[in-house]
């Protein structure tokens, strides 16, 4: 898969878990996805806390919001977390923030690229998580995702009726040009950007 059609493909599929187990050379390569992200200053400050196998069930039941606890299904839940010390924080902005989802963004588009299913999690107990999971209290936990097979087939399968329900603005709404509400003309023909407002 290319990495453009990885990210058309890419959705959440929580209800769509199989218990099915990951082969250890693709997790790595999710995982090694991951890592590979840019970072300011490439401070890196990532890391990621793998449950496994039996470890999971007891994680989501005590950790996760009720909404969540479908996550109990999968193989591997990743952990994400960070120490905000450990990056930049400039003008109030703490870029581990960004960083991190630099870092997981890689690790969703790898999980479709291998035909796996993922779910960005934010909803937990994150004081029981950090219990539960021995991690430090000066590192923060950023978000959650389970990691399997889909319960079909194939991805596109599961995904099917998924992507049909998928909704994003339109370019027209999130891009701009030179300015807040002008709008960016892709045409090459085009005549000269004008003032919308």
């Amino acid at each position: 898969m290319e990495t453009l059609e990885a990210i058309r493909k890419r959705c959440s599929l929580k209800a769509r878990l199989s218990p099915r187990a990951i082969e250890p050379e693709k997790l790595w390569a999710v995982l090694d996805a991951a890592r590979l992200a840019p970072s300011a200053r490439n401070t890196q400050p990532w890391r990621f806390v793998v449950v496994q196998g039996a470890a999971v069930e007891p994680l989501v039941e005590a950790a996760f919001s009720e909404a969540n606890t479908i996550a109990k299904r999968a193989p591997v839940i990743i952990v994400a977390c960070a120490n905000p010390e450990d990056d930049v924080t400039r003008e109030g902005k703490a870029y581990y923030l960004y960083d991190v989802g630099s870092a997981v963004q890689n690790l969703l588009l790898a999980a479709t690229d291998h035909g796996l299913v993922t779910h960005l999690i934010a909803s937990f107990d994150e004081a029981e998580m950090k219990r539960l999971l021995h991690i430090p209290d000066d590192v923060r936990v950023v978000v959650v995702t389970p990691l399997a097979y889909p319960d079909a087939p194939s991805y596109d399968e599961a995904a099917a009726e998924r992507l049909t329900q998928r909704s994003r603005l339109a370019r027209e709404a999130v891009v701009f040009a030179g300015a807040w509400g002008r709008r960016l003309c892709t045409d090459a023909d085009a005549p000269p950007l004008e003032d919308d407002a």
